[in-house]
């Protein structure tokens, strides 16, 4: 079972979330896009892997290197403060860039606000407890979907696979998310990263970073 928590905390690693999201948009809702062009969605999925993954990750790898960090774990807490600041600037970068952009549409831009303030709430509680990350980016996905599904999608979701259509069920969407969140927490309590209450504590602060950016600009 380690095997497949081990892959399950890489494919789902905090710095994928934003790129899931987006993913899930461009999908299911991709008239909500100010652009219909399919370039022009690619450009925007490449920009935000680059300014939420593939940045963070570099500058992650470099404090390895330099020893500023003794492993991609960050076991220590002390560790994990340089990695927060790093993310959450690249993800205020992001945020800056598209708030105001009319292509890009407000439930993104609600869901990278509530991510930034989650990694930066993360960041003081890290001061106190070791609260696990993948839970904060679970429980802040579940909780954004949910509030995308019930405030902005007012007709069925169309996948397109393969050049065929699939209607999908709103509460199937739900229960899968919450799901996928459960094994995500799991996964790391199988690994021995984080004690129980590290994970239902990440879940909150994922939770409540996704309502308070949705009251924020909704």
């Amino acid at each position: 079972m380690k095997t497949f928590y081990h892959i399950v905390s890489f494919v789902f690693h905090p710095l994928w979330i934003i790129t899931y999201l987006t993913l899930f948009l461009v999908s299911f809702d991709p008239y909500i896009f100010g652009f219909s062009n399919p370039k022009a969605k690619g450009l925007l999925l490449i920009s935000v892997i680059t300014i939420t993954a593939m940045f963070p990750a570099i500058a992650i790898g470099l404090m390895r290197a330099l020893g500023l960090i003794s492993s991609f774990q960050m076991k220590d807490v002390k560790e994990r403060i340089a990695p927060l600041v790093t993310t959450g600037l690249f993800y205020i970068w992001l945020y800056v860039n598209i708030k105001n952009n009319d292509l890009v549409p407000t439930p993104m831009t609600l869901f990278v606000l509530g991510s930034t303030i989650s990694i930066f709430t993360a960041l003081i509680i890290n001061i106190f407890s070791k609260v696990s990350l993948h839970a904060i980016a679970a429980g802040g996905m579940v909780m954004a979907i949910i509030m995308i599904l019930l405030k902005y999608c007012y007709y069925d979701l169309v996948l397109q696979v393969f050049g065929c259509q699939w209607i999908v069920d709103q509460r199937g969407i739900i229960y899968f998310v919450i799901l996928l969140a459960g094994i995500i927490g799991t996964a790391r309590l199988g690994l021995g990263a984080h004690k129980s209450e590290d994970v239902f504590g990440g879940y909150i602060v994922g939770i409540l970073s996704q309502m308070l950016a949705f009251n924020i600009l909704a």
